[in-house]
């Protein structure tokens, strides 16, 4: 149905349906009900404000069918957008198949992005935020949102659905999980995707890399432990840049499957954080019972004049770095429970400052200005 080929079927048993705080079950003909100062139904529940701890159920939808589209926005600074999570509980499983930070589910790292699109994520210069990713059910939907941030927050959503979706019962379900090390451990390679079970489409990851040196250190290798791999993997990349499809360090560049939602600084050092992202869409890797994916920390100490492939190697030396990443994958249900985040001193530490232009205004009279929050 995302084909430009097949958007003018109109499709036969499938309902469109969208819920927001203006219309929180998706029911039909209930949306825009609540009343304002110009009368009901004339924007009376656009946004919460929602508090530090609290968790609020953004969706609750049964039956069959497939989450398209989520939108969401909120004032854009790191602490709101990585210290708050998002969790969605596929079929009456009782853990999540997906817990991230707002930031990563959104496609970006550190709690900072500048403008970048995405094969599945588009992300605006005021952090106007949304997410493309299919994610298909064939019982229920639950989606929370869980702030973590330390600070009221003003949340503005909505998530566009579909109803009546025809999918088998072993049809793949989002799964997405983080995972963040500060400071890695030297010698022992950074787990993107820890390993798990079953049938698995590994769709891609956000990394997030803060250098705690300032050498260039993006000469490990990605790789990809599947099935019966052991000591070794059956993929092997060239380095971190080279997996996220650049190449002689990273460029603040964006493209559909790979590229860099936000480089920290102006200059060429490569000594800032970094946010990538590597989706692997048209390049599927898919196993038949587990998989791992990790990435190594290795850096590049030039000393030489002659430069030959020998003397390349001499310079490589082991690193340990500031490192995060959150892996998307499909998976048939029941599956295992993911790791859950990490706690909040984890999660906000050493995180940038906003930049003054990332100050927002926002001229919507329901929202608070950014100084009436918290």
């Amino acid at each position: 149905m995302n084909s430009l080929d097949t958007a003018y079927v109109i499709p036969d048993g499938i309902e469109s349906r969208s819920i927001c705080f203006e219309n929180p079950t998706g029911a039909r003909g209930a949306g825009g009900s609540a009343a304002s100062p110009l009368g009901p139904g004339r924007k009376g529940d656009p946004v919460r404000h929602v508090h530090d701890g609290e968790t609020v159920v953004l969706a609750d939808i049964q039956g069959r069918g497939t989450l398209r589209h989520f939108w969401m926005t909120m004032h854009d600074k790191p602490w709101l957008l990585r210290g708050s999570i998002i969790r969605i509980y596929w079929d009456g499983q009782e853990h999540p198949s997906v817990e991230l930070p707002v930031s990563e589910f959104f496609g970006f790292a550190h709690g900072r992005s500048s403008a970048f699109q995405s094969c599945f994520h588009s992300v605006g210069s005021t952090r106007s935020m949304n997410a493309w990713l299919p994610m298909p059910f064939t019982k229920g939907a639950r989606v929370e949102f869980h702030n973590r941030s330390g600070a009221r927050l003003p949340l503005f959503y909505q998530i566009d659905y579909t109803l009546g979706d025809d999918h088998p019962e072993d049809v793949g379900r989002l799964h997405a999980s983080f995972h963040r090390e500060n400071p890695t451990t030297l010698k022992q390679d950074f787990e993107i995707l820890p390993e798990r079970e079953g049938r698995i489409r590994y769709l891609g990851c956000v990394l997030g890399v803060r250098p705690l040196d300032p050498l260039w250190w993006g000469e490990g290798e990605m790789k990809v432990f599947m099935d019966g791999d052991e000591a070794l993997p059956t993929i092997a990349g060239t380095g971190a840049e080279d997996y996220v499809g650049q190449a002689w360090g990273i460029q603040d560049e964006d493209f559909a499957y790979h590229g860099c939602a936000w480089r920290e600084g102006t200059d060429d050092a490569d000594t800032g954080r970094v946010s990538l992202y590597r989706w692997h869409l048209a390049d599927p890797i898919v196993c038949r019972e587990r998989m791992k994916v990790t990435i190594q920390q290795i850096g590049h100490r030039p000393t030489y004049q002659a430069r030959t492939i020998d003397d390349y190697k001499a310079e490589l030396f082991e690193r340990a770095d500031d490192w995060s990443a959150a892996a998307f994958w499909y998976q048939a249900l029941p599956s295992a429970p993911i790791a859950p985040c990490p706690p909040s001193e984890v999660l906000l530490a050493d995180l940038p400052e906003p930049a003054p232009s990332d100050k927002p205004t926002n001229p919507d009279p329901a929202a608070p200005s950014p100084d009436a929050v918290d």
